[in-house]
């Protein structure tokens, strides 16, 4: 039977093999950030979508690979956008739009009904964004930059949006402003928002 341990291996070995596919400069650098960061060992969320030990990976990918079929499906209907959707674009940021999720997970006891209503003690995660609390997107971008990736201004509006409005605040006017430039200059993001809420809300679901 195969371990998660080794689950986690072989999705790591992908996930590296996809970000060296695209050649970018500073790929390596961001490697050694995520290993350093825990990215690989994640969860991808606290109690929702694969909130386990290798869960954040494991989304990743999947939101690579519903992005990539997207983009083929998009170009078939609208192949002119071809020049703004460079499959190297979509590896990047569907697999590295998290990237701020890597060390904010921590491993706590808490408390849950079972099936026959009795409260029990399992091993569960909490959010701590202490470390560097500068939003979501913003922090992935950061982070990303900081390592020496180079990445394209599309590339960054994508990573920066993926949220879409969700964590906005709702009054922000200029913020959602901000946004809506930001759909126009590139279809590059509703691919990774579709892609992130299709994997999220669909294929990890139980």
């Amino acid at each position: 039977m195969t371990t998660n341990n080794e689950v986690i291996a072989a999705n790591k070995e992908k996930f590296i093999e996809l970000l060296h596919s695209t050649g970018r400069k500073g790929v390596d650098e961001v490697i050694s950030v995520l290993e350093e960061l825990g990215f690989f060992k994640a969860p991808a969320s606290t109690r929702f979508h694969l909130s386990y030990e290798g869960g954040l990976l494991e989304h990743s990918l999947g939101v690579c690979r519903i992005a990539l079929m997207v983009r083929k499906q998009v170009l078939l209907v609208r192949p002119e956008l071809e020049p703004q959707l460079p499959v190297e674009s979509v590896i990047l940021t569907t697999l590295l739009h998290d990237t701020c999720k890597a060390e904010i997970y921590k491993r706590a006891m808490k408390r849950r009904k079972n099936e026959r209503g009795i409260w029990e003690d399992y091993e569960g995660y909490d959010v701590d964004y202490s470390d560097f609390p500068v939003g979501h997107g913003e922090k992935s971008v950061i982070v990303l930059l900081q390592s020496g990736l180079e990445l394209t201004k599309e590339e960054i509006l994508a990573i920066r949006w993926h949220m879409s409005a969700w964590d906005l605040p709702f009054q922000s006017y200029e913020l959602m402003g901000s946004l809506n430039a930001a759909r126009e200059k590139t279809p590059l993001i509703g691919i990774l928002q579709a892609a992130d809420g299709l994997s999220a809300n669909v294929l990890e679901m139980k």
